[in-house]
This record gives structure tokens, sequence and C-alpha cells, in this order.
């Protein structure tokens, strides 16, 4: 049966300094608005970034995607190592590795560089948000946690509208590598604070490195993202199908040894507790649905309304801001409604406002998207801070970082499975802004209609008493 941590976090064996639980929220919830920060960088600074690296147009591609590539292989790892040898540990690891991948990417003199940078900083904000979000849901319960988590969720939100704006803003000011240096400047204090402030937590009892699960399931979800970013050049390159041939002999190796492992790295007995599945396909489903769509939305605002890269930042924000403010009001309905029905109705919400987008068109305006950028900001928001409450309460309260990885895992390699599906759709036309537009318009409705359905199943699927844990 799933035991409870304390309200409050306790000094650790290692030593540590427990400063109570406002450092617990504050320093997790930073890291979390810098990464995600970080995460959009390139999304409104790609034309400038990609001339400065002389990226041709495969190079562009990798430099967009680089990073959910190093997010996503080694999330559910991370949050294995922060689990079973200090939460704070990893986490104040992952802000130093930070640092030094952001001090790359300022001095990348070519794309090669610079995409290598990107992918270790990925792995890095691996670390910060799944060693984050485990500091959470070990600090904190109950109504606690309900604040804790939604503020964690409302990070996101605004992580992803303070970004573009960010990145935009210092790219006129100086050049595109400015941004990188500023990550530089945020991380270092972040790891300083970490070490000082933070009380370590792990796992009562450590369940070693699962080496051979590591192994398949990072080169699986690694060969997978690789397989979706070239095959956005063309699928039918014989690359992508090795790719994806390696990434299901990968995968399927890795459910292999997890059943036959007695300690391993996920328990495949998580599949039966209803709330755990209810998490990870709420946010695969989240990924591929709402951000996948989203990210490419600037785009094709720049392409066919002609907007500059700080007007379209601000017109997102509309979506981002409002998942922001959200996401932080979604505590005062936990008390009252359950978590997943508050997941399916936020994903309900991003579905609507995808179907008030539609009707896009070179030479119309920009202001009929904002209802539809307002509803599914406030969706989303919502979506995000019930997903960060189930990812830690799904899971053994000692297994809360192992949680935060599953869960951001699959909203990571969702997302990179939702951009690659409305670039398909969106440019699969004869690349005009005509054909742009209506292939955009096919992804949004495909894209509500995928919302819908995650929401059908956050709904349908009933809680029942989790199995013990092994």
């Amino acid at each position: 049966m799933t035991s409870h941590a304390p309200a409050t976090p306790a000094p650790s064996r290692a030593g540590g300094r427990a400063d109570g639980p406002t450092a617990a929220l504050v320093v997790p919830a930073a890291a979390t608005l810098l990464a995600l920060m970080n995460y959009t960088a390139p999304l409104t600074t790609l034309v400038d970034t990609a001339a400065g690296l002389r990226a041709g147009p495969t190079a562009q591609i990798w430099i967009m995607s680089s990073i959910s590539l190093g997010l996503a292989a080694v999330l559910l790892a991370v949050g294995g190592l922060a689990d079973d040898h200090g939460r704070r540990r990893v986490f104040t690891g992952g802000a130093v590795l930070l640092a030094v991948a952001s001090a790359a990417c300022a001095l990348a003199p070519n794309a090669t560089w610079f995409v290598a940078g990107r992918i270790v900083q990925g792995a890095a904000s691996a670390a910060l948000l799944a060693g984050g979000l485990g500091i959470i849901g070990h600090a904190f319960t109950g109504p606690a946690r309900a604040r804790a988590t939604g503020v964690w969720g409302a990070m996101l939100g605004l992580g992803i509208a303070l970004g573009p704006l960010a990145t935009a803003a210092l790219t006129a000011l100086v050049d595109w590598r400015l941004w990188y240096w500023a990550c530089l400047v945020a991380a270092v204090p972040l790891a300083v604070a970490a070490a000082r402030s933070l009380p370590e937590s792990r796992a009562e009892r450590p369940r070693g490195l699962d080496l051979p699960g590591v192994v398949t399931m990072s080169g699986g979800v690694a060969a997978l993202l690789t397989a979706i970013t070239l095959g956005r050049t063309g699928w039918t390159r014989p690359a992508v199908a090795v790719l994806l041939v390696t990434a299901v002999v990968l995968l399927g190796a890795f459910v292999v040894v997890e059943a036959r492992r007695r300690e391993p790295m996920l328990h495949l007995g998580l599949l039966r507790r209803p709330l755990f599945v209810v998490a990870t396909v709420g946010a695969l489903v989240t990924g591929l649905a709402v951000i996948g769509v989203m990210s490419y939305l600037g785009t094709l605002l720049d392409l066919a309304y002609g907007l500059t890269p700080v007007t379209v930042s601000l017109l997102l924000s509309i979506w981002s801001g409002l998942s922001f403010v959200a996401a932080l009001q979604a505590r005062r309905l936990t008390a009252r409604v359950a978590p997943r029905v508050l997941l399916a109705s936020g994903l309900v919400l991003s579905a609507v406002g995808e179907v008030a987008m539609l009707g896009l068109a070179p030479g119309g305006h920009w202001w009929r998207l904002v209802p539809g950028l307002a509803v599914a900001g406030v969706g989303s928001g919502l979506a995000n801070a019930m997903l960060a409450r189930l990812a830690v309460e799904s899971v053994p309260a000692d297994r809360a970082s192992m949680g935060s990885g599953a869960n951001n895992t699959a909203r990571y390699v969702g997302a990179s499975l939702g951009v690659a599906m409305v670039v398909a759709i969106a440019t699969g036309g004869d690349h005009s802004l005509d054909s742009l537009a209506h292939g955009t318009n096919i992804a949004l409705v495909i894209s509500a209609v995928l919302a819908v359905g995650g929401a059908v199943l956050a709904v349908v699927v009933r809680e029942r008493r989790a199995p013990r844990a092994r």
C-alpha cells in the first residue's frame, strides 16, 4: 500500500539542511520556469539562429527538435536515479549541467555543436523537471500538495509564455546567442540555491541502477525521436525505417527487461493503477494534441499573417499566459472535483479552443484567433496542474521522481509526435500559403479529436484500490 510522505521535508541522512517547504516549492518552480523558457528559445529566433550557424533546412529541424530528444530520452532514467540516490543531488547536477550546456550553445561555431549542446540541455532539463517534481511530491501532502503541484504546472505555461518573448527581445537587442548566456547566468544561482536550501530526500528502499532498463529505454526513445525528426525531411528514407525498427526492438526489450527484473526502473505493475494510466496517457495526449499544434502555430502566423517574432510571441502568450493563471487557480476545484475529471475538462477545453481557431487563411485577421487561444489556454493550464498532481499521486510515495519522469517522458514524446504530425499535414500540399493554412486547419481538427479522446479515457477509467507495491 502506498505510504504518505510527511507534510514538511525532513533532514536527510546525507545531512542536507531543510529550510522548510517554501524552498521545496520555490526552487523547483523556478527551475521549471527556466527549463520551459529555454525549451521554447528557438521558436521565434530560428531564422537568426540558423543564419548565425549557417544551418540548412535539415539542420534547422534539428535546432528545433534536439532538446526534446535529450529530455524524453533520459527523463524516466533520471527520475529513478533521483528517487534512489537523492532528489536534491540529481536536481543540483541538472542545474550545473544546464549551465555548461548553455555555454556550449552560446559559443557554438556550427549547427552540429549547437544541436549537441541542446541535447545536453534537454538532459539537464530532465533532471530539473523529474527531480523538482519529486521534491515537491515528497515535501507536500493533501491540500498543500494540490497547491504546490498547481504552482509547478503553472510554471510550464509561464515558461512557454515568457520564453519566446525573452529570446525575441534579446535577439533584437544583441543577437540570438545572448539568451544562452542568460540561461547560464540563471542556472548557476539555481544550483547554489538547490545545494544550500533544499532538503535531501530519497526512497526508503533504493532499488539500485537498472542499467539494462536505462540503456533500452533511453536508446529506444532516442531512436524513435530521431526517426521522427528525420521523417520530416522524408518518411521513405532508409535511415528512418532502420531507426523505427530499432526503436520498436529496444522498447520491446525494455518491457521484457522490466518484467523480469526484481527491482525494475519502471514497475510494470503500475499499469494496473488506473490513475497512472490516466496520468501517462493524458500527458501523451497533451503533447500530441496541444503542444504539437501550438508549436507550429507561430510559424503559420509568421508566414500567413506577416507578423513579427515579438508580435507572434505576444499573441501566443494569450494561450500560455492563461494557462499559467488557470493552473494556479486549479487547486480551488480539487476539493470538489476528482483530478481525472478536471484533466478531462482541460483536454475538452483545449479541443474547443482549437476548433474555435478554424478558418485560418492568408490575409485574414489575427484577432480571430484570440477567443480560441484563450479557451485553449484555460484548458491547457487545468490539464497541466492535474497532470503534475496525478504524476506524483499515481505512484508509491517514495517513487515521486519516477512518476514525474514517466509523465514528462510521455509529454515530450507526444510533443515530438505532435509537431511531426502537424508539419506533415500542414506542408503536405503545394507549399502555397493557402495550402499551408488549409493543412493547419486539418491539423487543428485532428488535434481536437485526439484531445477529446484523451478526455474520454480520463473519465472512463475508474480509480480503484492500488495493488501492493513490490
